[in-house]
């Protein structure tokens, strides 16, 4: 004998297969397509741009030549160094030539100079990838370092990565210089 209860129970249970079903597709249909792969690299190479105008524009300048110890580069010579090297990308991947060093510190004499010239590389960077797109991201080049053929997204991916090491880098001078690095601040 079937009871009340037990005749809900199985009603339930055999229209949640269909309930399930339909919510499923429901949430698919809502989901937002995965971001172009062009799209998802400039976002991250405007990202770690971000971050590091963010700390060119915040640090002291009276700090700029800090050094945590002799033998490091100075907190301007990393921020140097680093939107430098992505004209190691960016040169090579627009037919010019790659650079033949890291920028003096001599031509960027002020914390102003250096910000703008960050800002610059980045957004040069992020102008190529933008003017690349997806199929232009298997374009290929010749690494300086390699002296061999690269991918556009290949070689952008590994710029973004070196940025984010010095990026790293100079968190450690924030923190010797008895200073808290902009990402790691309370949000307001």
């Amino acid at each position: 004998m079937k009871t009340p209860a037990t005749i809900l129970v199985a009603t339930v249970l055999a229209l949640t297969p269909v309930y399930s079903l339909h919510a499923q597709a429901a949430a698919s249909a809502m989901l937002k397509p995965a971001d172009s792969s062009s799209k998802v690299l400039l976002d991250n190479w405007k990202d770690i741009g971000r971050k590091l105008t963010d700390m060119a524009e915040d640090f002291p300048e009276d700090k700029y030549d800090f050094k945590p110890n002799p033998a490091e580069r100075s907190f301007a010579e990393q921020l140097l160094h680093a939107a430098g090297g992505n004209y190691f990308f960016i040169n090579p991947a627009k037919g010019l030539a790659a650079p033949t060093g890291d920028p003096k510190r001599a031509d960027y004499k002020t914390k102003a100079d250096v910000v703008a010239f960050v800002k610059k590389s980045f957004a040069d960077g992020a102008a190529l990838i933008a003017s690349k797109g997806d199929s232009g991201l298997n374009d290929t080049f010749v690494d300086p370092f390699s002296h061999q053929q690269v991918r556009v997204g290949d070689y952008a991916w590994g710029f973004i990565e070196h940025s984010g090491e010095h990026y790293g880098q100079l968190v450690v001078y924030y923190r010797v210089a008895g200073m808290v690095p902009p990402e790691s601040r309370p949000k307001k």
